[in-house]
């Protein structure tokens, strides 16, 4: 024991230290419980504040291309191919 410390101040500094163990030990259990309870209300209640979504996807939607547009995308696609490995910058 230190010899400027009384024994007052040892009892007081160890019941402070006592204290904040329980305190904090019954946080943890009051916030786990709680946390058990949080989860297992979720899981048994819908939220009513989303709307129900649908199981399957939408069906997919798609439009045929004129030649003139598949040949300006096969273009598109050829000049934006040839620039991997390049710096990506047009005529080098």
């Amino acid at each position: 024991m230190p010899a400027h410390v009384s024994t007052l101040q040892l009892i007081g500094m160890t019941a402070l230290t006592l204290a904040t163990v329980a305190w904090a030990v019954v946080v943890t259990r009051l916030l786990r419980r709680n946390r058990r309870e949080a989860l297992a209300w979720h899981a048994a209640r819908a939220l009513p504040a989303f709307p129900h979504q649908p199981k399957a996807a939408p069906p997919r939607e798609s439009v045929e291309l004129t030649p003139a547009e598949q040949d300006a995308f096969a273009g598109l696609v050829r000049r934006l191919g040839g620039r991997s490995g390049r710096s990506g910058r047009p005529g080098r």
